[in-house]
């Protein structure tokens, strides 16, 4: 911490407290300024470390405390308005506002101070000769605030209609106002017109486009612009996460995960800010978090999650339904007063409707991490699974001769929830008195019991067998014997399935011969033993060795289909066996080598099952058959695979399944470089995975596909949300040290962009650390490369340069000259920046060259020449910059006349080699000849100044008057013709200033 010797001394710290985070040791530093600028004896510096104080008391959690420096300094002016310079006397008056809507926050404060307050601030701006328009922008805030509409609209139009001056808020704050009051009388739409600009990011200021953001979610869920809303909210929280200050906004986004079905985020949002339960300093904003943490609270509790643990003010354990009790009393205690103050119930009734609001959208699927609550989950949102037909669905008197025609029905035709329609008939059966149903019914019974058994439901099948057989039907018996030594087989007891369906087999084709069964029944059995074989053909690991292997199981497969084909007539259940018997034709001719045919067979499978009304049953093949034409590099087939899949597989799919449909078409259609509908699919992805409680693994990979994609729409805010919620759970033992490498990259680029550079070197280097293990060195020197440049727009010069020299010396090893001259001068520009960094800079940018130079005598190819002569004459160029830049830091004349010299050599050396580079290079060319222009004009040479004009205006001639006329033909025209009209403005300048230089 710097030692406050003087004013200037004050004023660094001052401006370097500015730049540390919100909160109290802030706010503590700005109280000791004041001490230490009292001690200067200095009237300004006291007046100066007042409005320091005041600004870091607003930007915080301790607004309360703004009023006493400010009286303060209201009195100074008082009593000597003399003291106040033009910048302080505009800041005091400024802040007016700041006390206006700082006192209607305090419901301490009487609402006739605070009209009196606003009395005063419209009599001083009047003094002042300022406009009306921040005087009724604050009338409006207190007529907003008790709720009288009447005088709000007056105010609200008189504020509109006010001239704007240097009093009124920045259009930003202004729209965001204007915005509010729209939404808040119910025009949504008008209300987002309004923001526009502000999320179009025209104007912008220290807390917008943070507020707008936040207001915005609310009325585009009303709208239904639910992708709008989650970008908003991905973008905007991440804007308000770390400022203390922003309470209210902050509330916004946890209302919005409260109404979107993302009741988990908004606990994970709670618990980041656990200070926002207890901070006293804005009341209003303590008010409206507390309403949205009731409004969370109890969509918990209508969840049935009352009892879960969650997070709240600090000291105890709290329940939802605990929480919600102790947040509805604070609230309501706070809007009480405010009420009271007020002489209205205008803040209780608000508060109280916002606790009670109920979700916009069951579920809005986010992107990020945050597991759905248990009995949330349990609630199953649409498409999980479709509810059962209503005459399977418990009846106030159900008859059972009724649901047991369904039940039949159902599996008759293979429709799904047969198996719950049988365990519903057997529940009913079983609690009438005196019913007791027919052998064959019992069957059925059982033989779905077991098919709901899956893998453990051998037993049962063998016990429908009795049954069927006690019916009377000898085939069924047999092909639920076949059924149940299949399931012996799902559970690697393979030889022993064969041994227990062989039996089965025999019988049936002799019963079948002499017309005691007939085709369904056989085909059970025949289908049966053909699964059981194929699954000696799936234990082998890619193509099967053993033909013998594939050849039996490709006959009982074709005997299947002997029997079978051409005789299903309406039969259902014949056909599907038919399409499954294609279907493992398919899979036999994808072990055999052949992945066409199989292609071609899974999508006669997939065709047969639509065909036959069976569309979820064609899933699968499809999905398979995406992944062979994906490996024949037929695209367009994969996809629309994929998109059948979707479509057929309807309410039937699973979580898991589905998610994995939506990530393989995902990856599809961004092959294709259609970013926007892939981030769409892996965002479907990343929430059914979780859904399907593979977040940790397909929801990670998901997250960080859906990142990638929101990079390369330049989405950097939404990305960086994304991006950092996947590596809380990508591994490299999982998914791969690749997707840990390349997910870190992506987050650093976002972080760029984003302006967070420390953050940004951090991921980066992270990323260069894994990458350093590689065997292949390009991307750990290009990572190395980034975080450098990270680490200069940070500051960090030291470790920025550090960065710069290992990246350099990992591009001299890969021969990568133009990463090594890059390197260079960019430590060279990093020199210049330091104390006597100019002779260190000088032989940064001489080494630069000769790196060039030497690359070129030693290249063998002549584009590789082209490509080495272009990037010396960039180091020239930016050689002659550096050392323009160092002479205008040297106070004696000649030494700068001989540094302006050495920078123009430099820069005649480049335009040089950019002539040699013919028209490709005619905009280097131009833009270094101006630059040695400027550095003639400099050193008094305005005839060679005007020469050098006059040769750019002749390089643009045959541009013509075409130039002045921007054509947009996909962005590169227009961006040419905006270098051609630039360059010429600027030689007609260079020429004017050498004219003028000759005629002194």
């Amino acid at each position: 911490m710097s030692e406050i010797t003087d004013f200037d001394s004050l004023r660094r710290a001052m401006a370097e407290n500015g730049e540390q985070p919100e909160g109290p040791a802030r706010n503590a530093r700005a109280e000791q300024l004041l001490l230490e600028a009292e001690r200067l004896d200095i009237p300004l510096a006291v007046i100066e470390a007042l409005g320091h104080q005041l600004k870091v008391y607003n930007y915080s959690s301790e607004k309360a405390k703004m009023f006493v420096p400010f009286a303060r300094l209201l009195r100074m002016w008082d009593e000597r308005p003399e003291d106040f310079d033009e910048y302080e006397t505009h800041s005091l008056h400024w802040v007016f506002k700041w006390m206006s809507a700082g006192m209607l926050d305090q419901p301490h404060v009487p609402l006739a101070s605070v009209e009196k307050w606003l009395g005063e601030m419209e009599h001083r701006y009047r003094l002042a000769g300022h406009s009306a328009r921040a005087v009724r922008s604050a009338e409006f805030s207190v007529a907003a605030h008790v709720g009288d509409v009447e005088r709000a609209e007056r105010a609200f139009t008189a504020w509109l209609a006010a001239d704007r001056d240097t009093m009124a808020d920045c259009h930003a704050c202004e729209l965001h106002g204007q915005g509010w009051w729209q939404a808040e009388r119910g025009r949504d739409a008008e209300a987002l017109a309004v923001w526009a600009p502000v999320l179009e990011g025209e104007y912008t200021c220290a807390h917008e486009p943070h507020t707008v953001l936040a207001s915005s979610l609310l009325p585009l869920l009303r709208l239904s612009r639910v992708e709008e809303a989650r970008a908003h909210h991905l973008r905007g929280f991440r804007l308000v996460r770390s400022m203390e200050s922003m309470r209210g906004a902050y509330a916004d986004h946890v209302e919005f995960c409260a109404l979107t079905g993302n009741e988990a985020r908004g606990l994970e949002l709670l618990a980041e800010r656990p200070a926002y339960f207890t901070d006293e300093g804005h009341p209003h904003s303590k008010l409206e978090f507390l309403s949205v943490v009731v409004l969370l609270m109890e969509r918990l509790s209508e969840l049935g999650l009352a009892g879960q643990r969650v997070p709240g003010p600090a000291g105890r354990e709290w329940t939802a339904v605990e929480l919600a009790g102790h947040a509805r009393a604070e609230a309501l205690a706070l809007a009480a007063r405010f009420d009271e103050r007020n002489g209205t119930s205008y803040v209780s009734g608000r508060a109280r409707a916002r606790m009670a609001q109920q979700p916009l959208v069951e579920r809005l699927p986010l992107g990020v991490r945050a597991a759905r609550p248990a009995s949330a989950a349990a609630a199953a949102a649409p498409g999980v699974a479709a509810p059962a037909p209503a005459a399977v669905q418990e009846a106030v008197e159900p008859d059972l001769a009724v649901l047991l025609a369904e039940a039949q029905r159902l599996s008759d035709t293979l429709q799904p929830h047969a198996v719950e329609a049988w365990a519903q008939v057997a529940r009913l059966a079983e609690e009438a008195e005196g019913v007791e149903l027919e052998a064959r019914a019992r069957a059925e019974i059982a033989d779905h019991e077991a098919i709901g058994l899956g893998p453990e439901g051998a037993e049962a099948f063998e016990h429908a067998a009795e049954l069927y057989a006690q019916a009377g039907d000898p085939g069924e018996a047999l092909a639920a014997r076949a059924r149940a030594a299949y399931v012996r087989a799902l559970a690697g007891e393979i030889d022993e399935a064969l041994a227990a369906v062989a039996e089965p087999y025999d019988r049936v084709l002799a019963l079948y011969a002499e017309g005691d069964t007939e085709v369904p029944q056989a085909a059970g059995v025949l289908m049966g033993r053909a699964r059981i074989l194929m699954r000696r053909v799936h234990e082998a690991e890619g193509e099967v060795v053993d033909e013998a292997v594939l050849a039996e199981a490709e006959a009982a497969v074709r005997e299947l289909l002997a029997l079978v084909d051409g005789r299903a007539g309406n039969d259902v259940r014949l056909a599907a066996r038919v399409a499954e018997g294609h279907a493992m034709l398919a899979e036999l001719a994808t072990h055999s080598g052949n992945p066409e045919a199989g292609a071609e067979l899974f999508a006669r499978a997939a065709a047969e099952f639509i065909e036959t009304g069976l569309p979820w049953f064609a899933v699968e093949y499809e999905a398979r058959l995406a992944g062979l034409a994906h490996q024949l590099g037929d695209m367009r087939e994969a996809e629309r695979a994929l998109r059948a899949a979707l479509e057929h597989g309807g309410p039937y799919l699973e979580a898991v399944g589905r998610a994995q449909l939506h990530l393989q078409l995902a990856e599809v259609v961004g092959g294709r470089g259609e970013a926007e509908e892939a981030a769409e699919h892996a965002l479907e992805a990343a929430h059914w995975a979780d859904e399907a409680g593979a977040g940790p693994t397909l929801g990670a990979w998901a997250r960080h596909q859906l990142g990638g994609f929101l990079v390369r729409q330049g989405r950097w805010a939404e990305a960086a949300e994304v991006l950092e919620s996947a590596l809380a759970e990508l591994t490299a033992e999982t998914h791969g040290d690749g997707a840990v490498v390349q997910t870190q990259w992506w987050l650093g680029d976002c972080l760029s962009e984003l302006g967070e550079h420390r953050d940004a070197a951090e991921r980066r280097l992270q990323a260069a650390e894994i990458a350093r293990h590689w065997p292949e060195q390009h991307d750990h020197a290009t990572l190395a490369h980034l975080a450098a440049e990270s680490l200069g727009q940070a500051g960090l010069r030291t470790e920025a340069d550090q960065a710069y020299a290992r990246a350099g010396e990992l591009w001299r090893g890969l021969g990568n000259v133009h990463g090594l001259v890059r390197s260079l001068r960019a430590r060279a520009w990093l020199a210049l920046r330091t104390e006597d960094g100019t002779d260190a800079a000088r032989d940064l940018m001489t080494s630069a060259v000769e790196e060039c130079a030497d690359a070129f005598d030693a290249a063998d190819d002549d584009e590789a020449r082209l490509r080495l002569v272009a990037e010396l004459g960039h180091t020239h160029r930016q050689f002659g910059d550096l050392l323009a830049r160092s002479a205008a830091e040297d106070a004696d004349d000649d030494s700068i006349r001989a540094t302006l010299d050495e920078a123009l050599s430099q820069m005649s050396e480049a335009v040089a080699v950019f002539v040699a580079l013919g028209e490709d290079a005619v905009h280097a060319r131009t833009g270094a000849e101006l630059a040695a222009g400027w550095l003639e004009t400099d050193l008094g040479r305005p005839v060679a100044a005007a020469a050098r004009a006059r040769a750019v205006l002749r390089a643009y001639a045959d541009a013509g008057d075409d130039a002045d006329i921007a054509v947009d033909l996909g962005g590169g025209e227009e961006a040419e013709d905006e270098t051609v009209r630039a360059r010429r403005a600027e030689a007609e300048q260079l020429l004017h200033a050498a004219e003028e230089q000759k005629d002194r």
